[in-house]
C-alpha cells in the first residue's frame, strides 16, 4: 500500500508543479491581449498576432491545468447524491468515476497520438498572417492526457483505499 500512497503523492506532486508553472502563461496572455487593446483603440494599429498567440497560451495552461484541477476537486461536480451517501459508498462512486476519466483519457490519448505525431512530423504551423508553429501544442494534448489519466488512477487508489478503510482524504 505504501508503493501506491507513494504514487499517488509522486502524480499529484508533478501534477501540481505542472499546474504552476503553466499558470504564469495566464499572466503573459493578460499582457498580450492588453498590448493588442491599447495598439488597436489607442494607435489603429492592430497586431495580426495577439489573439492567435494567446489562443496558443490559452491550450497548455488548460490541458495541464486540468490535472492537478482533478487532484483539488475544482471541475464541476453535482454533489447533491454525493454528500448525503455514506462515506464508504461515496468513495466507491469516486472510484467508478474516476475510472471513466481513465477509459475516456485513454480514448483521447489514442485518438490524439497520431494527430499529434502527423503535426509535429510535418511542422504543422497554422496558415495565417503571422503563421506560428501549432504542433507544440498538438504534442500537448496526448501529453496533458496522459497527465490526466495518471492523476484519476492516483485519485481512484484515494478513493479505492477511503472506501476499504472509512477513513478521509490524505
Amino acid at each position: 500500500m505504501a508503493v501506491l500512497l507513494g504514487y499517488c503523492r509522486l502524480i499529484t506532486a508533478v501534477n501540481r508543479w505542472l499546474a504552476g508553472a503553466v499558470s504564469v502563461l495566464v499572466f503573459v496572455m493578460v499582457a498580450v491581449i492588453s498590448y493588442e487593446v491599447v495598439a488597436r483603440y489607442f494607435f489603429d494599429a492592430p497586431t495580426v498576432w495577439a489573439m492567435e498567440l494567446s489562443t496558443l497560451l490559452f491550450g497548455p495552461y488548460f490541458l495541464l491545468a486540468g490535472p492537478y484541477l482533478l487532484h483539488t476537486a475544482g471541475h464541476v461536480n453535482v454533489d447533491i447524491l454525493h454528500s448525503r451517501l455514506p462515506k464508504r459508498t461515496a468513495s466507491g462512486l469516486d472510484c467508478l468515476t474516476y475510472g471513466l476519466i481513465v477509459v475516456v483519457s485513454a480514448v483521447f490519448i489514442y485518438q490524439s497520438l497520431p494527430v499529434a505525431m502527423n503535426a509535429y512530423n510535418s511542422g504543422e504551423t497554422s496558415f495565417t498572417a503571422w503563421n506560428p508553429a501549432i504542433w507544440p501544442v498538438k504534442v500537448l494534448i496526448p501529453v496533458a492526457f496522459f497527465m490526466l489519466l495518471l492523476q484519476a488512477l492516483a485519485e481512484s487508489i484515494e478513493a479505492a483505499r477511503r472506501a476499504l478503510t472509512g477513513e478521509v482524504s490524505v
